[in-house]
């Protein structure tokens, strides 16, 4: 909102004497319906009244955003005295002391709030007004109040355990330690396998989230099991993600992500659960440095590491005692249990109380209606020795195989052999497409036994559909299918599990990118049903829910299938953002290249690793690996990669700027593509070569390069590069001050990339339109497309994006008059770039910054910024230099 000047002469229509027309009339005092006796009006009047409170909230909230914070002071103290409990009066008028230096009486005023709200309603003040005091005490700079992007609450915690029984001393141990407040309290809930861990943090966490208003995080670490226990690293990208932070946000340094997580939450009152834990080293990063979260740890080890460093408090789970594993054995069978006493304390002690096996024993009695639970009992014990369900050396894990091997054994023939199988499966959960291609099996078959397990509990269906099961079940499941099929037959459902991924992952890229100019390797044809794919959409959410299987199942299958995957998913995963899946994908594809001395392969792994790292702003190992690619194709004779690979240094040097390198790269690749043979290549160097030409003051020149680029599309009816071209020309009309061609054209390819996917032209597109409503003097609009482009970059990860829609932001921001605003997101844009070595976005943080400076009567600062600026373009007769040039012989400058 660009507001110069008093928002009570400019922003409401206010006359010249500053009384506003509603006041003069007297509608501000009492209430307009207090002399009718009538209940409907009445009903209205309260409706009314509310409305007016809420209409009288927003302009006072108006008026602090235009800084006129003095001048409001005693009207909303007259308003708070006679609303006494609404808090968002109280809060306003809390800034309005705060900013206008009176912080005593802004105190003053929340210790008045706090006892009328305890007096006239018994609750405490709501966690707004008390942040807002918690930043006034500290000293805080309160910014100008504006409504930004809602900040997600993280709701992550599972399913609430339901029969849950006993425990009750360990939840009260729990309750007490929500007292403490010192630091980050964190309890490390330890015991053996099938205690019962999960489920009591899960149900604690379940009764106190509403003591977490600002969210609750969980991740299961895997510590235990066939799969590989997740990283730090990757449970923080989980949380930072959760926290809205995403793409190159997230540092790649587990110290940095750390780091970075501490910063999100701190002073927010969260709840964090990490569940399933093997090490210390796997938890220590993950905790908070704010006593405003509690931490509760699961695992099988003590953790004993945390309790001596961190202070964690150790809760140690044993076993149920005898008489609470009864009340869960009579929540899980109900009479059966009150009919046999001591039959069910017999099955009680042959589960090792245990309420995983207990659970599971249950399933197998209900399913057994005609048989008396004694009968089932001397069934087991007759067994005792096949089926191990005695403890062995005081281990009750062996009683919990046991108990799945009761499971296993009721089985059919194919259900069986699927659940072995599915041992197998290196990822951590499956759709049902995959698990019949693991069992070599059609799907309506496999779905029946998914169904079956389901039913006995050896698998859990989740809302989407997939299928994944208990850590220790799929231990079980690899032991059986180890000692009950051949290592043939293992060998070859992997190798089907393999195939299913490889080709269903080339159909999706396929509908998502059907023009690719690097072609895909030919997939190898599936062993039966596969996902048909009818929308780009659908495609895309397949390859978003398989990402990690797909990454693991090839990692298994050896070097020619990491390459395969590299060489079929790296366009998906650079337009999804998806950075660190990439580098580590493609790294492994170099690595397996070189061991199949597969020179050809190895330079296409660098291309696709080089165009990671410049989105990740490493542009110096980026043109490391172009340019070795480079070599390598020119020596193997791929003109079509020599021309993709000198496309993508030429971007890269162009965002160094090194602007007249990156054009010679352009050229060049433009001798290497033929439309006739690869439009879509060929268009993608001309729409690369035409943002640097931009960048270099020749719009003419790009503008040629477009209308090429136009005719292919067209003849081609492709609309997801013409999307990228209609973007650039929007750039152009840009430059060349064509405003409103700008606009009409930016507004078709925000139409085209939403159709398409293309977040990255979206973003784009709202920063153009943001620009040409700040040129005709509409900043409300600007500072929306701005701050919807900014947070759409940031979520894409793209450094040169991120930096580019910041500088936009801070010029709207400049423009309205807001300078601290504009010096946050143009120092931001200048960190962004610096790191990355964007120098042109470098450039025009440092325009933007000497603005600003400029605005504040700061012609020295301004100067120093402008400078740097004429040095960058040098004698480029663009426009930002030719204005750049004109500010300082204005200041008396040269």
């Amino acid at each position: 909102m660009a507001v110069r000047g008093s928002a009570r002469n400019r922003g409401r229509g206010t006359p010249a004497g500053g009384r506003h027309p509603a006041r003069a009339s007297g509608l501000w005092r009492g209430d307009p319906f207090r002399d009718v006796d009538v209940p409907l009006l009445a009903d209205w009047a309260q409706r009314l009244t509310e409305l007016r409170s809420v209409a009288l909230e927003t302009l006072y909230q108006a008026e602090l955003a235009c800084g006129l914070n003095a001048a409001i002071i005693g009207e909303l103290t007259d308003l708070v005295r006679r609303y006494p409990v609404r808090e968002r009066l109280h809060g306003l008028l809390m800034t309005a002391l705060y900013r206008s230096g009176q912080q005593a009486e802004a105190l003053r005023a929340y210790r008045a709030a706090r006892d009328t709200l305890v007096e006239e309603l018994g609750v405490d003040p709501g966690p707004e007004l008390r942040e807002l005091h918690q930043r006034m005490l500290a000293g805080e700079t309160l910014g100008p109040v504006k409504k930004g992007p809602a900040t997600s609450v993280p709701a992550q915690l599972p399913v609430d355990v339901r029969g849950f029984v006993g425990r009750d001393a360990e939840l009260v141990e729990l309750d007490g330690l929500l007292a403490t407040g010192e630091s980050a309290v964190v309890s490390v809930v330890a015991g053996t396998a099938g205690v019962g861990k999960t489920a009591l943090a899960v149900r604690w966490a379940h009764r106190v989230r509403d003591r977490f208003p600002d969210g609750q995080l969980y991740v299961d670490l895997r510590g235990y099991g066939p799969d590989q226990p997740v990283s730090p690293e990757d449970a923080l990208a989980g949380f930072l993600r959760a926290l809205d932070l995403d793409g190159a946000a997230i540092p790649q340094d587990l110290a940095e992500r750390a780091a970075r997580f501490r910063t999100l939450v701190a002073r927010r009152r969260m709840l964090i659960v990490l569940d399933n834990a093997r090490t210390v080293e796997q938890v220590r990063p993950l905790l908070p440095g704010s006593p405003s979260c509690f931490v509760v740890a699961t695992s099988r080890d003590a953790l004993a590491g945390l309790v001596a460093r961190e202070g964690a408090h150790r809760l140690d789970l044993d076993r149920m005692p005898n008489e609470d594993a009864r009340v869960l054995l009579r929540e899980l069978l109900a009479d059966r249990v009150d009919a046999e006493p001591e039959a069910a304390a017999a099955l009680v002690e042959r589960c090792a109380r245990l309420p995983l096996a207990l659970r599971i024993a249950a399933e197998l009695i209900r399913s057994r209606p005609a048989r008396g639970l004694g009968e089932f009992v001397d069934e087991l014990s007759g067994q005792q020795d096949a089926l191990d369900l005695l403890d062995v050396d005081g281990d009750p894990q062996t009683a919990v195989r046991a108990v799945f091997s009761w499971s296993y054994r009721k089985l059919d023939a194919v259900a069986a052999r699927l659940f072995r199988l599915l041992g197998l499966h290196p990822g951590h959960d499956t759709d049902d497409h995959a698990a019949a291609a693991l069992a070599g099996t059609g799907l309506r078959e496999t779905r029946r036994a998914l169904d079956v397990l389901r039913r006995a509990h050896l698998v859990d269906q989740s809302s989407d559909g997939r299928y994944r099961s208990h850590d220790l079940l799929r231990a079980y499941a690899a032991e059986l299918a180890e000692s009950t099929d051949s290592a043939d037959e293992r060998a070859a459902a992997l190798s089907r599990l393999l195939d299913h991924y490889l080709f269903t992952a080339s159909a999706a890229m396929d509908v998502i990118a059907q023009d690719d100019y690097a072609p895909r390797p030919k997939a190898p044809a599936p062993h039966g049903e596969v996902p048909l794919f009818s929308a780009y959409d659908h495609a895309w959410r397949w390859l978003d829910a398989e990402r990690a299987n797909l990454l693991e199942v090839c990692g298994q299958g050896g070097p020619a299938s990491v390459i395969h995957l590299s060489e079929t998913v790296w366009r998906y995963l650079d337009t999804g953002g998806y950075y660190d899946d990439a580098v580590a994908l493609h790294t492994r594809a170099v690595d397996s290249a070189r061991a199949l001395e597969d020179e050809r392969a190895e330079a296409k792994a660098r291309r696709a690793l080089g165009v990671t790292m410049s989105r990740r702003g490493r542009d110096r190992e980026a043109i490391d690996h172009l340019e070795w690619a480079m070599a390598a194709f020119q020596r193997t004779g791929d003109q079509g990669f020599q021309a993709a690979t000198l496309s993508f240094l030429g971007c890269v040097y162009g965002k160094r700027g090194e602007l007249a390198e990156a054009r010679r790269r352009f050229e060049r690749a433009l001798t290497l593509t033929d439309p006739d043979e690869s439009w879509y290549l060929h268009c993608a160097v001309r729409i690369n070569h035409s943002q640097n030409l931009l960048s270099l003051g020749l719009p003419e020149e790009a503008r040629h390069h477009l209308d090429v680029t136009f005719t292919l599309c067209r003849e081609n009816h492709d609309e997801h590069i013409e999307c990228n071209a209609v973007n650039l020309l929007a750039k152009m009309y840009l430059h060349i001050g064509h405003d409103d061609d700008a606009f009409d054209h930016s507004q078709r390819c925000l139409t085209l990339a939403r159709a398409a996917g293309f977040r990255t032209q979206q973003a784009d597109s709202l920063r153009i339109l943001g620009v040409v409503y700040r040129r005709r003097g509409d900043g409300e609009q600007a500072l929306r497309h701005h701050e919807e482009a900014a947070t759409l970059a940031r979520a894409i990860g793209d450094t040169e994006l991120i930096s580019e829609t910041l500088n936009a932001l801070g010029a709207t921001h400049t423009f309205a008059g807001r300078h601290a605003e504009a010096l946050r997101c143009h120092g931001d844009a200048l960190a962004v770039a610096t790191e990355a070595g964007h120098r042109e976005q470098l450039t025009h943080a440092h325009a933007g910054i000497g603005d600003v400076h400029a605005e504040l009567g700061e012609h020295d600062e301004a100067r120093r910024h402008w400078l740097q600026v004429l040095d960058f373009y040098r004698d480029l007769d663009v426009p930002l230099a030719t204005e750049i040039r004109a500010k300082l012989e204005n200041q008396g400058g040269s």
